[in-house]
């Protein structure tokens, strides 16, 4: 093992040595990332901004407040009840009310959990199967068609359109090109900084036109005033008639195309500062039954749904056995989801179904960090049109996939994949797409647009397409090929450094963040900096269940000696991984159990005394 793992680490001496950045992100003189137009002023956009409060402030441990154990039968009022009794507490200074703490125990429940009250958090003490340990939500609901287990926030759709009265002003910037975050308006009077603005691009002939109607095939084009494209955004500068807003645009906003314009948002039915932690959802579904129209109606739809919600998450949970999503997004902005699993839908499969971590309508902003799926068809996806803008996926891994993760229909924008695996795959096809759906579904058409694909693995086909006035990228990843004639031929997108070791940074988005919230100030400070953590910790291991190497990653507020051990169920010591001097920072380590068999095991971070321990189970 120990031989292993040195060839592990010259193979990543070799990779430093041979790193290589993009022709499109690289570090100027000063350390700092630098971004190159094409002729049509298209970039790779900043993806930093997603994720809870933007990335500028980790996510908070609430104090629990009340505590709950399971009841023989149905918990849903019992669980109801508690999240009423806390939603009467008043806001506490940093914007919570608390933490209902939900034992470990299987809670059966028939109906929908509805957490609507802002500064909440859901909180169990662990998402596997075991319910002397974990907490286990078993959804046994089958009286209502595609039902939803656990609704976290306002729970309506509204796209964000209220308006205050008399605040809807005209962007008067001729281009304002992707990526920016600042532009003209005709009157700065109605707004000041600190507002909440939405910012509105009409659909209108002229951009239809540009955009080929959408390359919808055979099915009917896209029309006027369908597919409006929308950012809900902060003011934090204004200069005469220029505002600056909180983070980027996705898409270049042209004035002969369309008159875009901003108004003040009323906020109606937001709800802030929700969480959902350590929780396993378990819809009971014992087959695939199906009515005359083919339709299941014999199990929840949605394991968690997040929907008009700001500044929320859901992390450390598992949903397992949903028809179409295991968490899902729409109309919420600023939203992690951390260190989650979408496991085993059940359904027929085929459209509507099996979009495990699925950003649905006015999804913005939203960061899913290490998070697992099996046997999606659309594992990690936009499905929400031209609403959706500023996803990141990040280290997450898809196994057993039965189609491509991908942005699905109608002008999704600003989508990256960064660092996400597929293996085990279900399809023989390609597993990411970036490209038009021509006339699949009812006219997706353009289903992705300034995207990015960044340092995947994919282990299939990738579809890779280049959409008029926009453009796609595939940077570092390995593939068996990047292809633009599948399943509608169409201009290829930016491809660079296929199957090629050694992209720096290795992750954009987390570079893109680090860049943000601390900028180099040198060449060796430069795109790979990063903010060094503030306690020490040893992150959750990725993926987990794993077969058969798992990533470990710990953090380092210090240079300090760190032992880094597995232990079997019964504490016996099975390997030293690492025991040695390491720098500040982040750090990973990956362990090979190829020859250990199936089990529970433990990983131990030991520094200067203290000890940390992760369990990490083995399944072949």
């Amino acid at each position: 093992m120990r031989l292993a793992l040195g060839l592990i680490l010259i193979s990543a001496q070799i990779a430093t040595a041979q790193s290589w950045y993009s022709s499109l992100v690289a570090p100027d003189s000063a350390g700092r990332l630098t971004y190159v137009r094409d002729s049509e002023g298209n970039r790779i956009p900043d993806f930093s901004y997603a994720g809870y409060k933007n990335g500028m402030a980790p996510i908070p441990d609430v104090s629990v407040v009340k505590t709950i154990s399971p009841l023989a039968g149905d918990n849903t009022a019992h669980i109801q009840a508690a999240i009423s009794e806390v939603a009467q507490r008043p806001l506490d200074g940093t914007g919570f009310r608390g933490a209902i703490l939900m034992t470990a125990g299987a809670y059966r429940v028939s109906g929908r959990i509805q957490l609507n009250t802002s500064g909440i958090v859901l909180r169990g003490v662990g998402d596997d199967a075991d319910t002397l340990t974990n907490t286990v939500i078993l959804a046994t609901g089958d009286s209502a068609t595609q039902s939803i287990v656990l609704q976290v926030g306002g729970g309506s759709d509204t796209k964000w359109s209220g308006q205050v009265s008399g605040t809807k002003v005209n962007i008067t910037s001729d281009t304002v090109l992707v990526g920016d975050m600042s532009f003209t308006v005709a009157s700065t009077t109605p707004f000041q900084v600190g507002d909440n603005v939405v910012i509105v691009h009409p659909c209108t002939d002229a951009w239809l036109q540009a955009v080929n109607y959408g390359d919808t095939r055979t099915d009917a084009p896209w029309t006027v005033n369908q597919l409006p494209i929308i950012y809900n955004r902060y003011i934090t500068k204004i200069a005469g008639d220029v505002v600056t807003i909180d983070a980027p645009i996705f898409n270049t906003l042209i004035r002969s195309r369309s008159q875009s314009y901003l108004y003040k948002y009323d906020r109606s039915g937001i709800r802030t500062n929700i969480g959902v932690e350590d929780i396993r959802v378990d819809i009971q579904a014992p087959g695939v039954t199906t009515d005359a129209n083919g339709n299941e109606r014999d199990h929840a739809w949605d394991a968690i749904w997040v929907r008009q919600v700001e500044d929320g998450w859901v992390r450390r949970s598992t949903a397992l056995h949903f028809g179409q999503s295991g968490i899902k997004t729409s109309t919420s902005t600023r939203i992690t989801i951390d260190s989650c699993r979408a496991l085993d839908p059940v359904s027929i499969i085929t459209g509507e179904r099996r979009y495990n971590f699925n950003t649905y309508v006015a999804s913005q902003l939203i960061l899913f960090r290490d998070c697992f799926a099996t046997r999606g068809r659309h594992d990690f996806v936009s499905n929400g049109t031209s609403s959706v803008s500023g996803i990141v996926f990040l280290r997450g891994r898809s196994e057993f996939t039965y189609a491509s993760s991908e942005g699905h229909r109608q002008w999704s924008q600003g989508m990256l994949f960064d660092n996400v695996v597929f293996s085990n795959h279900a399809t023989t096809g390609y597993v990411l797409g970036l490209y038009s759906r021509g006339d699949y579904g009812t006219g997706h058409g353009w289903a992705a647009v300034h995207s990015v694909a960044w340092n995947c693995s994919l282990g299939r086909n990738m579809v890779l397409q280049k959409p008029p006035t926009a453009q796609n990228y595939a940077i570092g990843c390995f593939a068996s090929a990047i292809v633009s004639s599948s399943p509608f031929s169409n201009p290829k997108g930016y491809e660079e450094g296929t199957n090629t070791t050694g992209l720096t940074p290795s992750s954009l988005y987390e570079a893109q963040l680090a860049e943000r919230l601390s900028p180099p100030t040198s060449v060796s400070g430069g795109p790979q900096s990063t903010v060094l953590p503030e306690t020490c910790g040893l992150d959750p291991v990725f993926p987990n269940p794993f077969n058969p190497s798992v990533m470990i990653r710990y953090r380092l507020p210090n240079a300090t000696h760190v032992s880094l051990n597995i232990y079997d169920a019964t504490g016996r010591a099975i390997t030293t991984l690492l025991a040695e001097t390491r720098s500040a920072g982040t750090h990973e380590v990956q362990w090979n159990a190829q020859h250990a068999p199936s089990g529970v095991y433990w990983v131990v971070l030991r520094t200067n005394g203290s000890a940390t321990a992760r369990k990490a189970v083995l399944l072949k």
